[in-house]
């Protein structure tokens, strides 16, 4: 779900000081994407950005499941098919994976 060594690779790059503040814009930046899913959906050229987007702010923070289900979005929306990953499936998934790296972040950033 989370891939840790790209979120390692991150905090070794910014330093766990700045880190807190790249999640936090992530985070928000996320959700604000997901709300644009919502509000569009059906929207083909609406998803297929969104879920660009979301795709490569997932891959950033290691949020490899998620990044996978946006990459699938995308190209289906690209297909005309917006509708085979909806915005209620891409709002679940991102719960889950920030429930798991909320939880699990704490531990890996004093280690």
């Amino acid at each position: 779900m989370i891939d840790w060594s790209r979120v390692d690779e991150l905090v070794e790059e910014i330093g766990a000081e700045d880190f807190g503040e790249v999640v936090d814009l992530f985070l928000s930046e996320v959700e604000g994407a997901i709300d644009l899913l919502e509000t569009a959906e059906g929207n083909p050229v609406v998803t297929e950005e969104q879920m660009h987007f979301l795709k490569g702010a997932a891959l950033n923070l290691g949020f490899e499941h998620l990044a996978q289900l946006c990459l699938k979005g995308e190209k289906a929306a690209a297909a005309g098919r917006p509708e085979v990953v909806t915005p209620a499936e891409v709002r679940r998934v991102y719960e889950t994976s920030r429930t798991s790296f909320q939880a699990d972040l704490p531990a890996r950033l004093v280690a």
